[in-house]
C-alpha cells in the first residue's frame, strides 16, 4: 500500500481511516483493471497481518478492518478468491475486548457480505458462531451491529441457501462441460451452505441459558424451517431436546417464540407422515390395478392361440417362448407407466425421512426428568399427536410411556392431567386395535389349528364351502382349457417373481408387522404403579394390566411371577376402586389358569387376612362378593372351607367362617348358591353342604344358621343341645342376635312361612325356641318371642307326630326327607310316573346320604379343641406342655379316628398379650396351607 493510505488508516480519528479506506479502494480498483493480482494479494496480506491482527494497536486493527471491507467493496465479483484471506481476521475482531473493535468487525463484516452474497455462505458456521456470541453482548452499539448483519446474512441464506454453488468450484465443472453429452451426469456438486455441517454446530449453541442467544437461536431455526429445499425437520432430533429445555425459559418472548416453532415442527411432521400415507395407498392402488391389468393380458395371450396347441411339439415350444416374451414385454411397459405416473407427480415432502423413534425417546426423557409443567404439557401433546403420525414407531416405548403417564394423571395441573389422560386412552385403543388386527390377519389359519368355538366354526364351514364351490367351479373352467395355459400362468409367476418389487412392497410394515410390545417391561413398569400415593395412578394401572391379560393370558403375570404377590398386597389398598378392579385382574387370571393357581389364590389370600386382620374386617365382606361375582361361588367356598378345615389357627378360622357364613345369608350375588343349599335331594347339594358344615364347626352360630339355610332343621335341633354344653361367650351371644336379625330378613321368608305348617316342619319349633332359650331379655329375644308368639296357637294346636321323630340318634335325617317318606301319594298317576325313581333314590340315601351323626361328632371334636385352646390360652399355658394322659382324657371318646388331628394342641397355643398373639400366629397358623393346595384339588377329582 502507498505509504500515506498506510498512516491514513493508522490513525485513531475515524474520518482519516475513512479517507484512507477510500484512497484504498481507489487504488485496488486500479490493480484489478490492469489484472495485477499479486499486488491485490500483496495488499489483502498486508492489511490482514500488519492491521486486522494487531492486538496491542487497536487504531490500526480499526484501520485494517475498514481497509478489509473497502478492499472487498473495490474487488466485487473477483472477491471470492481472497474471502480465505479476508473473513478469518474479521471473525477474530469479533472476540476483541474493546466493544469499538467489535462494533467495526461487524461493520466490516455487513459490507463484506453485502459484496460476496453467497460466496459468505461458505463461511457460515463461522459468521453464525461470532454472531451467536454477539447476541449477548453487553454493549448495545455492538448488539445494534449485530442485528443489522444479522439481518443481511438471513436474507442470503433464505435466498441462496439451498441452490448456490460457490464459483471457486466452477472451474472444475467448466472444463466437464465438453464431455457432459458424452458421459451420463454425475452427483451435483455442493452447495455453498451445508446443512449438515450446521446441524454440530447448532446442536453445540442450543444449549446456552442467555434469553438473548436463545431468541437468536429460535429465529435462525425458523428460519432454515422455512426454506423448503434445506428439510430441517429432518434434522430434528439432534436440536429437540435444547428447543424442550427452552420452555422452561422465564422469559415470556423466549418461550412465545419457542412453543411457536415447536408447533411449526409438529405440524410439519404430521403433514410429511399424510403425504407418505398417502402416497403408499395411492401405489398400493395401483399395483392392484395393475396386476389385475396384467392377468387379464396373461389370460387373454392364451386364449387367442389356444387352438395352436393342436400342432406340432416344436412348433408349441416356440409359441410358448413367443408368448413369454410377450408377456415380459407386457408386464414391463405397465411397470414402467405405472412407476412414470408415480415418480411425475412428485408432491413436497414426499422423500423427507424423520425419525420418529429419537423423537419419541427425547419426549419421553423429557416426560420423565423434566418437572416443568409447560414441557410435560408440551411432550404429552406431541405423544398423543404420534399415535396419528407413526403408531407403529411407539411400541418399544410403551414400558417408559407407562412409568410416566400414569404418574402424570394425578398432576396438581389440570392441563397436564387431562393431556396424559389422552395419551394413556390413546396407547391403550392402539394395543387393543393392534391386537384386533393381529386377531382378523392371523385368524384364518389358527382357528383351524387352535378348535375354534361353535360359532367360529360353523361360519368356517360356511367359508370352506364357498371355498369349495369356488375351487370346483375354477377346476370345472380349468378343465375346459389347453395345458399350455397352465404352463404359461407358472412361466409367468416365475417371471413376476424374479422383477423388482413395486413401491406398494416397498412400504414400511404394517403396525401388527411392526415390533412386539415387551409384556414383561410392562408388568414390571405397571406393577410399580401400585407403590404410587394418587387413586387414580393405580386405578389406571391395574386398568392396564387387565387389558394386556386378555390380550395375552399366556405371556403375563403366572404364579411364579412377582406380580402376584403385589396383587394380593393391593387389596389392602384404601381405595375400594382399586380393590374392584383388583380382584377382577385376579379373577381373570384365575379363570385362564389352572386348577392349582385357583387353589393358590384361594390359600394366598386366607394367609393375607390372616396376617392383616383390618383387610379381613374392612375388605372382607368385599373382596369375597366381587370373586363370587366373576369366578363360581360354589368353587370359592369349597377351597376355602377345605383349606379351614385344616387350619390350626381356632380363632381365625372362626372368624374366617363367621364372615363367608354372613355372606353366605346376605350376598345377593349368593343367591343361586342358597338355592342349591336347601335342595339336599340331589348328590351335589350333599356333598357341598357337607364340605361347609365340616368347616363351618369352627363356629357355633354359624354351622347352625347353614342348618337353618339347608332347612335341616333336625340338625339344628341336636345342635342346639349341644350349645348347652358349651360355655356361652359374649361374642357367642352377639352372633345370635344376628341371627336372629336375619331370621326377619327376606332371605329365611321360607323359613317364616315353614312357622306355617308345625306337622311338616316340627323341629323348625323346636330350633327357634330353643334360640328364645339361649337369649337373654333383649332387643333380638322381643324380637324372636313376637315371632314365635304371633303362630303359637299353630303350633300349639299341631303337636309333631311320632313318626318324624327318629327311633335312635344314629338313623335321622333330613325333615323334608322324612315328610316326603311318610306323606301318602295324593293320586296315582303321579307315582306312578315317579314309581322307577324312588329305588334309585332310596338306595342313594342308604348308600351315599348324609351322615349326620358324624357330622355331630365333628363338630363336638371340634368345639372341644376350640375350648381347649381357649382355655390354655387364658391360662398362658403352652398347650405343648400339657401332658400326653391329659389330652386324652379331655378328648371326647366318640370322636371318629378319621377326624382327629395329631398334636393340635401344640399347634393352637395363644400367647398372653392379645396384640402380639395375632402377629405371632398369622406366621404360624397358615404355614400349612400350601401343603393343602395338591389335597384340595386332589378331592376335587375324585368327586
Amino acid at each position: 500500500m502507498d505509504v500515506n493510505i498506510q498512516k491514513a488508516l493508522n490513525d485513531k480519528l475515524y474520518d482519516k481511516r475513512k479517507s484512507g479506506a477510500l484512497e484504498l479502494e481507489a487504488s485496488i480498483r486500479e490493480a484489478l483493471a490492469a489484472n495485477n493480482h499479486d499486488r491485490i494479494q500483496k495488499i489483502v496480506s498486508q492489511l490482514c497481518h500488519e492491521y486486522a491482527y494487531a492486538v496491542h494497536q487497536p487504531h490500526a486493527r480499526n484501520g485494517g478492518l475498514i481497509g478489509l471491507a473497502a478492499a472487498s467493496i473495490a474487488l466485487g465479483s473477483e472477491v471470492a478468491r481472497y474471502l480465505e484471506e479476508i473473513v478469518p481476521p474479521v471473525l477474530a475482531c469479533f472476540s476483541d475486548q474493546d466493544a469499538r473493535v467489535r462494533y467495526y468487525a461487524c461493520e466490516s463484516m455487513y459490507n463484506i457480505a453485502k459484496v460476496a452474497k453467497g460466496e459468505i455462505l461458505v463461511y457460515f458456521n463461522q459468521v453464525f458462531d461470532a454472531l451467536c456470541k454477539l447476541a449477548a453482548d453487553s454493549e448495545l452499539s455492538v448488539k445494534n451491529g449485530a442485528e443489522l448483519l444479522d439481518r443481511l446474512i438471513k436474507d442470503i441464506v433464505s435466498e441462496s441457501a439451498a441452490s448456490y454453488v460457490s464459483i471457486l468450484n466452477s472451474p472444475d465443472d467448466a472444463s466437464a462441460d465438453n464431455e457432459s453429452e458424452q458421459t451420463p451426469p454425475s452427483i451435483d456438486a455442493p452447495t455453498a451452505f451445508s446443512l449438515s455441517r450446521f446441524i454440530p454446530l447448532l446442536q453445540e449453541r442450543i444449549n446456552v441459558i442467555n434469553p438473548f442467544t436463545r431468541t437468536f437461536l429460535v429465529a435462525w431455526i425458523n428460519l432454515l424451517d422455512s426454506i423448503p429445499d434445506l428439510e430441517l425437520v429432518s434434522h430434528l432430533p439432534s436440536f429437540l431436546a435444547g428447543l424442550f429445555k427452552f420452555l422452561s425459559d422465564p422469559n415470556q418472548d423466549v418461550h412465545t417464540a419457542t412453543q411457536t416453532a415447536l408447533d411449526k415442527f409438529l405440524s410439519e411432521i404430521k403433514k410429511i407422515a399424510r403425504i407418505k400415507r398417502g402416497i403408499a395407498e395411492s401405489r398400493k392402488s395401483q399395483g392392484e390395478d395393475g396386476l389385475k391389468h396384467s392377468t387379464s393380458s396373461i389370460r387373454s395371450a392364451p386364449s387367442v392361440n389356444s387352438d395352436d396347441g393342436r400342432g406340432p411339439p416344436d412348433q408349441r415350444e416356440a409359441n410358448d417362448e413367443l408368448d413369454n416374451e410377450s408377456i415380459d414385454s407386457e408386464l414391463m411397459t405397465a411397470n414402467d407407466e405405472k412407476s412414470g405416473s408415480v415418480e411425475d407427480d412428485w408432491i413436497p415432502g414426499q422423500d423427507v425421512q424423520v425419525d420418529h423413534a429419537k423423537i419419541l425417546d427425547i419426549l419421553v426423557t423429557f416426560l420423565s426428568d423434566s418437572s416443568e409443567e409447560e414441557i410435560q404439557l408440551t411432550a404429552l401433546r406431541w405423544i398423543d399427536s404420534f399415535f396419528e403420525i407413526c403408531p407403529e414407531d411407539i411400541m418399544p416405548f410403551v414400558p417408559r410411556l407407562l412409568s410416566h403417564v400414569l404418574p402424570t394423571m394425578s398432576h396438581d395441573v389440570e392441563q397436564v392431567r387431562q393431556a396424559a389422560n389422552r395419551v394413556n386412552t390413546s396407547l391403550m385403543e392402539y394395543i387393543m386395535s393392534l391386537s384386533e388386527q393381529g386377531s382378523k390377519s392371523g385368524s384364518p389359519p389358527s382357528t383351524q389349528l387352535q378348535l375354534p368355538s361353535v360359532s367360529t366354526s360353523n361360519r368356517d364351514l360356511g367359508n370352506t364351502d364357498r371355498r369349495d364351490s369356488n375351487f370346483s367351479t375354477k377346476t370345472s373352467r380349468a378343465s375346459n382349457r389347453d395345458p399350455t395355459v397352465e404352463l404359461k400362468a407358472a412361466s409367468s409367476k416365475m417371471v413376476s417373481g424374479t422383477r423388482t418389487p413395486t413401491p406398494a412392497e416397498e412400504r414400511p410394515p404394517t403396525p401388527h408387522q411392526g415390533t412386539d410390545l415387551d409384556y414383561q417391561a410392562a408388568v414390571n413398569a405397571l406393577t410399580l404403579q401400585f407403590l404410587n400415593e394418587h387413586e387414580a395412578t393405580r386405578v389406571a394401572a391395574i386398568a392396564w394390566l387387565i387389558m394386556l391379560h386378555r390380550k395375552a393370558p399366556g405371556k403375563i403375570l403366572s404364579i411364579d411371577d412377582g406380580t402376584f404377590p403385589a396383587l394380593l398386597k393391593t387389596l389392602s389398598d384404601p381405595s375400594e376402586a382399586v380393590v374392584t378392579r383388583d380382584l377382577l385382574l385376579l379373577s381373570q387370571i384365575s379363570k385362564n389358569s389352572e386348577d392349582s393357581y385357583f387353589t393358590s389364590f384361594m390359600v394366598n389370600l386366607l394367609k393375607l387376612f390372616c396376617t392383616d386382620r383390618r383387610l379381613l374386617e374392612t375388605r372382607g365382606n368385599l373382596i369375597i362378593r366381587q370373586l363370587c361375582v366373576t369366578l363360581s361361588a360354589e368353587r370359592i367356598y369349597r377351597t376355602m372351607a377345605d383349606c379351614l378345615e385344616r387350619d390350626e389357627d381356632v380363632e381365625f378360622t372362626s372368624i374366617m367362617v363367621q364372615n363367608l357364613n354372613n355372606n353366605l345369608i346376605t350376598a345377593p350375588e349368593l343367591a343361586d348358591l342358597r338355592k342349591r343349599l336347601r335342595n339336599l335331594e340331589t348328590r351335589d347339594g350333599q356333598t357341598f353342604f357337607v364340605a361347609l358344615f365340616r368347616s363351618w364347626c369352627h363356629n357355633a352360630v354359624a354351622t347352625f344358621s347353614l342348618c337353618l339355610l339347608a332347612q335341616a332343621y333336625e340338625q339344628a335341633y341336636h345342635l342346639l343341645q349341644i350349645f348347652a354344653e358349651l360355655e356361652m361367650t359374649v361374642n357367642m351371644l352377639i352372633q345370635i342376635d344376628k341371627l336372629v336379625q336375619l331370621l326377619e330378613s327376606p332371605v329365611f321368608t321360607y323359613l317364616r312361612l315353614q312357622l306355617l305348617e308345625p306337622e311338616k316342619y316340627p323341629h323348625l319349633y323346636k330350633c327357634l325356641y330353643g334360640l328364645l332359650m339361649l337369649l337373654p331379655q333383649s332387643s333380638a329375644f322381643a324380637a324372636l318371642k313376637n315371632r314365635l308368639n304371633s303362630v303359637s296357637a299353630i303350633g300349639y294346636l299341631h303337636i309333631a307326630p311320632r313318626t318324624y321323630v327318629p327311633s335312635s340318634v344314629s338313623s335321622f335325617y333330613h325333615s323334608r326327607q322324612k315328610s316326603s317318606e311318610t306323606a301318602p301319594s295324593s293320586s296315582q298317576p303321579a307315582s306312578s310316573v315317579s314309581s322307577f325313581e324312588r329305588p334309585n333314590r332310596l338306595k342313594a340315601r342308604e348308600e351315599g346320604g348324609i351322615k349326620w351323626v358324624e357330622l355331630l361328632e365333628k363338630f363336638k371334636t371340634v368345639q372341644e379343641k376350640a375350648r381347649r385352646s381357649q382355655r390354655l390360652a387364658s391360662l398362658g399355658d403352652d398347650p405343648a406342655t400339657t401332658p400326653i394322659h391329659e389330652k386324652e382324657n379331655i378328648q371326647p371318646p366318640e370322636v371318629p379316628p378319621k377326624h382327629t388331628r395329631p398334636n393340635s394342641a401344640a399347634s393352637t397355643a395363644r400367647p398372653t398379650s392379645a396384640a402380639q398373639q395375632g402377629h405371632q400366629k398369622s406366621k404360624s397358623s397358615l404355614s400349612n396351607l400350601g401343603r393343602f393346595a395338591g389335597g384340595v384339588s386332589a378331592r376335587k377329582t375324585k368327586r
